[in-house]
């Protein structure tokens, strides 16, 4: 069964900037859970098919005209039906005036109402996107997540593999950090995800043999990022040599996380290779690869070698 997320009005209203009208018990008692938004016009003029209350709900100029348009019988007639099934919350737009009636009734049944200065249109436009990104489906690896030259990378290996040192010298390098030890993994659309760090670990790095730093408190706020794009992960592990490393990069490697399918690539560690350049340099060809140039296809196209196009292939690290 797919776990339910929720966001609380208190998180939605300080986020969002909503005036408060009436609030029918604490903010952070109450909650949303979907993604979706309605706008409830039509169940206001009697069609209630396919409404659902567990969608905020937008009264703007539309839904203010009709009500207002109404005999004052007919319009308490139509607030009581519409706030009886209990919306999660009414957004009013526009800074209008609720119509008469409307809060007395809103108080009644429990509903809580805010306002904004928005349009309709804006504010539903940037709540769907916030609701996406707040109750996406998540999970959490232990891995870091570093900013490389505009390219969100994951890095991931076992424990010791030098993971940290690593997202350290790529700070250094003027990198941004997102997450160390655990990421936060949010599948905000069929084809993105972005990540972030637990709010009680974020900005900290364990290094061993030091401890605990704050990368924001050492190296300034430039070094560090709330959340960013996974465009591509990297796998490091230490070298085995028995085991055939790709050496040319024909293939296109992928893992699927949350059934997205995002560029992937296996690095061995050894003394000597600095990871930190070797990142990079592949955050700059996963870019380059996705406005269509493969370098390594372009080689051995020069050389007469390759006159085919190879399947995408996933790598099963991610899965152990």
């Amino acid at each position: 069964m797919a776990t339910e997320y929720s966001v609380t009005l208190e998180k939605i209203i300080k986020d969002n900037g909503f005036e408060v009208l009436y609030m029918p018990r604490p903010a952070n008692e109450l909650a949303v859970t979907s993604k979706e938004v309605h706008r409830p016009g039509l169940f206001l003029a009697g069609y209630d098919e396919y409404f659902n209350a567990d969608r905020a709900q937008y009264i703007g100029l539309a839904e203010t005209g009709y009500l207002q348009s109404l005999s004052d019988e007919q319009r308490e007639k139509q607030i009581r039906r519409f706030l009886e099934t209990k919306p999660c919350l009414v957004i009013i737009t526009r800074n209008l005036e609720p119509a008469p009636g409307f809060i007395a009734r809103a108080g009644e049944y429990g509903v809580p109402v805010v306002r904004t200065s928005e349009s309709t249109s804006d504010n539903m436009a940037k709540m769907i996107s916030y609701l996406g990104v707040e109750l996406a489906d998540r999970i959490t690896r232990h891995g870091v997540l570093v900013e490389v030259s505009g390219e969100g990378v994951l890095i991931l290996g076992s424990s010791g593999v030098g993971k940290s040192e690593t997202a350290v010298e790529l700070i250094k390098r003027g990198h941004r950090l997102i997450a160390d030890d655990a990421v936060e993994i949010r599948k905000v659309s069929s084809k993105s995800l972005v990540g972030s760090a637990p709010d009680n670990i974020r900005h900290f790095i364990e290094l061993r043999g030091i401890g605990i730093i704050n990368a924001r408190r050492i190296f300034g706020m430039g070094a560090v990022k709330l959340t960013e794009k996974i465009d591509m992960v990297i796998h490091l592990e230490p070298w085995d040599p028995d085991k055939v490393y790709d050496r040319l990069g024909i293939e296109d490697e992928f893992v699927d996380i949350m059934g997205v399918k995002i560029p992937a690539t296996v690095v061995p560690v050894k003394p000597g290779r600095n990871l930190a350049i070797i990142i990079e340099v592949a955050a700059m060809n996963n870019r380059q690869k996705k406005m269509g140039y493969n370098a390594a296809r372009e080689l051995m196209h020069g050389l007469g070698m390759m006159d085919f196009e190879p399947e995408p292939r996933e790598l099963e690290f991610w899965k152990n």
